[in-house]
């Protein structure tokens, strides 16, 4: 698969190609901060295949918490395109960055655990609390 996108201004731009490792909706907390209120919908790519091909992101990673991803997003309009988790292979894309978001296909619900009320999971659509086992 491959998966082009960027921000809302059009000055950051990435690439990415391979099998997608998870496609889902996650409901965390922080999620809900960077997302707005609702659950981040996102892909996650492998490392390998991903790259920038406008410009570069600005980083952000929490000094407070261990283990603490690293967000990329656009200096210029903000948007948030891609979180960096420690020790994963891979770059977690959300899918309002996609080109073309119609490719997104969710498969699973984590960290329902923290849910809001008015957050969707399809009937049908496996959801854990937090991370399913692998």
């Amino acid at each position: 698969m491959k998966l082009e996108g960027g921000c809302y201004c059009g000055k950051v731009r990435y690439q990415a190609e391979g099998e997608p490792m998870m496609a889902a909706q996650c409901h965390c907390r922080e999620c809900q901060y960077i997302s707005g209120g609702g659950p981040n919908m996102f892909v996650a790519m492998p490392v390998n295949g991903f790259k920038y091909t406008a410009s570069q992101p600005k980083q952000f990673t929490r000094s407070d918490l261990e283990r603490a991803v690293t967000r990329e997003f656009c200096a210029e309009c903000g948007t948030h395109m891609v979180t960096k988790v420690p020790g994963l292979p891979a770059v977690v894309l959300k899918v309002g960055t996609f080109d073309d978001p119609k490719l997104f296909n969710p498969q699973v619900a984590i960290y329902t655990c923290d849910k809001q009320a008015f957050h969707h999971v399809p009937d049908g659509m496996p959801a854990f609390e937090k991370l399913p086992a692998r």
